[in-house]
């Protein structure tokens, strides 16, 4: 079993969509076994998204991410990485697959409704950030 990080960014917690997004999660076979409800603080969103600190996109980023509650969840299943980056769709919504997260929820490349982890060292590391092992059901 792989397991995987979810964040249902500002933009669609902000639009009741967390549900909506969670029941798709789970009608894929993949199992949320940690889920928490949080507002970044500026140095919080700065130091997950330290990877893109040299990126032009990283203010902005950083901006967006602290503009509203998030919800994190920790994915399990077969092959739980790539299932969940198939599900989200691709970053730039106009160019995601029909059905999924983002085709359906996301509104542009920034406000994309979710993130995903993207490798297994990123998402050992981005589920560290945000759970300890006593939170995993």
């Amino acid at each position: 079993m792989e397991r995987t990080l979810s964040i249902v960014k500002p933009d669609a917690v902000g639009k009741n969509l967390t549900g909506a997004i969670l029941e798709k999660i789970e009608g894929s076979g993949l199992q949320i076994i940690a889920l928490r409800r949080v507002l970044l603080s500026q140095s919080q969103a700065e130091a997950f998204y330290a990877v893109h600190r040299e990126r032009p996109f990283y203010k902005s980023l950083v901006e967006f991410m602290t503009s509203g509650p998030v919800v994190v969840t920790a994915l399990q299943g077969d092959n739980a990485i790539q299932r969940y980056r198939d599900l989200m769709g691709a970053t730039n919504p106009e160019e995601a697959a029909e059905g999924t997260i983002r085709k359906l929820y996301a509104s542009n490349i920034e406000n994309n409704a979710v993130h995903g982890s993207d490798a297994p060292e990123t998402a050992a590391a981005e589920l560290a950030f945000f759970f300890r092992d006593l939170d995993y059901a």
